[in-house]
C-alpha cells in the first residue's frame, strides 16, 4: 500500500517535448545575449586585440616593415640612451606619483570628515578631474613659464625673494673703457687711480635703462661743486650720458643725472674701511678717514642680475614639475575613493579605541590605515597602471629642448614611431614593453576585485 501511495505521489516523467522546448529557450537566450555582446566584442577586437597582435608582429620587422629582424628592435631598444632615460623616468613616475597621490588622498579623506563644508571641499578637489590632460598641460605650461610676467609660480617666487632680499639697483650698468674705472673678477668696479681725503671723485656709468633710473634722481652737476674737508673723501656716481647728444665723456655735465641708492666703498690695503650710499644726485662722502691713498669701489651687488625665479622646466626639475601637474588632477580621485572606503569602516571599532584612551594619531595609524588597506592597495595599483601610460602631460608641458629629459615610455614610443623617428618597428617594441609592464598590475588589480567580491 505504501509503494502504491509513493507511486501515485511521484510526478510523471517529463515529456520529450518539454525538454526540447527548454533547450530551444536556452539556445534562444544565448543567441540574444550573443547578439547584444557581439558589437562590444567586435569593437574590442578591432580596437584592442588586433592592434596588440599587429604591434607584436610589427616589432619583429625593421623600420620599413619589409625585413624580418627578429629581436633586433628589442636589443636596440635597451642600447638607446633616450629609451633608457625613458625607462628611468617611468620608474620615477611609478614610484613617486602613486605613493604621493595615495598618501595625499588618505590624509585629505580623513581631514575632510572634520570639515564643516565637506561636500564643497570634495567638489573643489575633484573638479580638476573634469579638465582634460591637454587643457591641464597648457595651464601648467603657462604656470611654469620662466618669465615672471607670465608664469604665476615664478611671479610668486620672485615676489617672496625680493621681499627678503632687495634686488640690485642697476643690473645693466657698466663703466666706459678708459674712463677711470676697471671691472674686477667679482663683478665690482673700482677706480684705477687712488684718491686721498680732500679729493672729489667722479664715477661715470652707462647702460642704465630708463626704468631702472629712480624717479627721485636729480642732476649730478651740483654735487661736484664745493671742496671736501681734510678728512673727507667726496664723490658722485652719475649717468655719463647726455640726452640728445653732446657732453664730454668722463666729465659730469649739467644735464646728466646722478645715480641714487648706489653702494660705494672706500678701500685701503684690499679691505673696505668705509661705505656709503649715494643720494638723489648721486653724491656720496666718506668722513673721518685717516690720511693716505684710497681706492673707491662700486660693489658687485649694485650690478647683480635680478632674480628671475626657478627654472621649473629645466632639465633638473621638468619631471617633478610634470608630476606636480599630475597630482593636481588626480588627488581628488584618490581622495573620493579612499573617502568611500573610510565611510564603510565600522564606527564601533573607532569609538572603542577612543574609549580605551587612544588619541587620533594612534587611531589613524593602528586602526584606520590597516582597515583601509584593501582600498589603499586598489587605489595605488590603479594609479600605477595610469602613470605607466601617461603621455599628454609630458608631451605638452615639457619644452622641446628638454623633451628628452622628461620623456617616458609612452612619449618615447610616439616620438620613435611618428615624432620624427619614423621607425614603427622600434616603436612597436616599445609598445610591447609597455604592455608587459602594465599587465602584472592589471592582473593584480583584477584579483583584488574578485577577492573583495568573494
Amino acid at each position: 500500500m505504501t509503494a502504491t501511495l509513493l507511486k501515485e505521489a511521484s510526478p510523471p516523467p517529463a515529456a520529450p517535448a518539454d525538454h526540447d522546448r527548454k533547450r530551444r529557450a536556452r539556445r534562444r537566450a544565448r543567441v540574444i545575449a550573443l547578439a547584444f555582446v557581439f558589437p562590444a566584442l567586435l569593437l574590442l577586437g578591432a580596437l584592442v586585440v588586433y592592434p596588440v597582435l599587429f604591434s607584436v608582429g610589427r616589432s619583429f620587422f625593421d623600420a620599413s616593415g619589409d625585413r624580418f629582424v627578429g629581436g633586433g628592435n628589442y636589443s636596440e631598444m635597451f642600447r638607446d640612451p633616450a629609451t633608457l632615460k625613458a625607462v628611468r623616468n617611468t620608474a620615477i613616475w611609478v614610484v613617486v606619483a602613486p605613493t604621493l597621490l595615495t598618501g595625499l588622498g588618505l590624509v585629505l579623506a580623513v581631514l575632510v570628515e572634520k570639515v564643516r563644508w565637506a561636500t564643497a571641499f570634495k567638489l573643489l578637489l575633484f573638479m580638476p578631474m573634469a579638465v582634460s590632460f591637454l587643457a591641464a598641460g597648457i595651464i601648467f605650461r603657462l604656470a611654469y613659464d620662466e618669465d615672471p610676467e607670465k608664469g604665476v609660480l615664478n611671479a610668486a617666487a620672485v615676489s617672496v625673494h625680493d621681499t627678503f632680499k632687495k634686488a640690485s639697483s642697476y643690473p645693466t650698468a657698466r663703466a666706459r673703457d678708459g674712463q677711470g674705472l676697471t671691472k674686477a673678477a667679482d663683478g665690482s668696479y673700482r677706480t684705477t687711480a687712488t684718491a686721498s681725503p680732500g679729493d672729489t671723485v667722479g664715477l661715470g656709468l652707462v647702460g642704465v635703462r630708463a626704468e631702472d633710473l629712480s624717479g627721485s634722481a636729480r642732476p649730478a652737476y651740483p654735487a661736484t661743486t664745493g671742496k671736501a674737508s681734510a678728512d673727507e673723501l667726496r664723490g658722485v656716481v652719475y649717468l655719463d650720458f647726455t640726452r640728445g647728444g653732446g657732453g664730454e665723456q668722463g666729465k659730469v655735465d649739467r644735464t646728466e643725472s646722478g645715480l641714487p641708492e648706489m653702494k660705494v666703498e672706500a678701500v685701503r690695503d684690499g679691505a673696505a674701511v668705509a661705505s656709503a650710499t649715494t643720494a638723489a644726485d648721486g653724491s656720496f662722502r666718506f668722513q673721518g678717514l685717516d690720511p693716505g691713498s684710497y681706492t673707491v669701489r662700486l660693489p658687485a651687488s649694485n650690478f647683480a642680475a635680478p632674480y628671475e625665479g626657478i627654472s621649473w622646466l629645466g632639465p633638473a626639475l621638468v619631471t617633478p614639475a610634470i608630476i606636480g601637474a599630475y597630482l593636481w588632477i588626480w588627488t581628488g580621485f584618490a581622495m573620493v575613493l579612499i573617502g568611500a572606503g573610510l565611510a564603510a569602516l565600522p564606527r564601533d571599532a573607532l569609538e572603542a579605541a577612543r574609549m580605551d584612551g587612544a588619541n587620533e594619531w594612534q587611531i589613524f595609524r593602528r586602526i584606520t590605515v590597516p582597515l583601509l588597506g584593501p582600498v589603499l592597495t586598489v587605489v595605488f595599483v590603479t594609479l600605477v597602471i595610469n602613470v605607466m601610460k601617461v603621455f599628454d602631460l609630458v608631451y605638452i608641458i615639457a619644452p622641446g629642448p628638454v623633451q628628452e629629459d622628461a620623456t617616458v615610455l609612452a612619449t618615447q614610443m610616439w616620438l620613435v614611431s611618428f615624432g620624427g623617428g619614423n621607425n614603427q618597428g622600434l616603436g612597436s617594441a616599445l609598445g610591447v614593453l609597455l604592455l608587459l609592464l602594465v599587465i602584472p598590475a592589471m592582473v593584480f588589480n583584477v584579483r583584488r576585485f574578485r577577492g573583495s567580491q568573494r
